[in-house]
């Protein structure tokens, strides 16, 4: 099983820094407007959901997995609630890779995997290398190809 770029953690860190900026933020508005809480609840929250945040992200980098076999992708992730993903590749419709703005800052990118099927039905593999993500992409798509025909990506 292949394991995520390890600079994934970053990102992952960054958006729980950001949330918990935005809670303590939010706290700090509520005492100024509705209650009179002590000076140090804001600061406080900010600490416990930042700690809390990267911890879940460090969590999360351990246990996520993939692997691309001979009849489809498998995917393992998941803290609290493991899950094991298996996408057929007759099912894979097309394969995009991105880069969002965190992602371009780490030198990170993900593939993004749409299946046939209900909403909501495409995967995401994140934490690659742009190259490793372009490869990936490249790789699923000849295979979902050999699958199903030539109009199966």
């Amino acid at each position: 099983m292949n394991r995520l770029h390890p600079r994934i953690r970053i990102i992952w860190s960054a958006q729980a820094a950001i949330s918990a900026v935005v809670v303590a933020l939010l706290v700090l508005a509520v005492d100024r407007f509705a209650f009179d809480l002590p000076a140090w609840v804001p600061p406080a929250v900010f600490v416990v959901f930042l700690v809390g945040g990267v911890g879940l992200a460090l969590a999360r980098y351990r246990v996520w997995r993939y692997e691309v076999r001979e009849d489809a992708l498998y995917l393992e992730r998941g803290v609290f609630t493991r899950v094991q993903t298996v996408v057929p590749f007759v099912r894979i419709q097309h394969v995009d890779s991105s880069r969002g703005p965190l992602e371009r800052i780490a030198g990170l990118a993900s593939t993004v995997v749409y299946t046939a099927g209900s909403r909501g039905a495409d995967v995401t593999v994140p934490g690659l290398t742009p190259a490793g993500a372009d490869d990936l992409r490249e790789r699923l798509k000849r295979l979902a190809i050999r699958a199903e025909g030539e109009d199966a990506v």
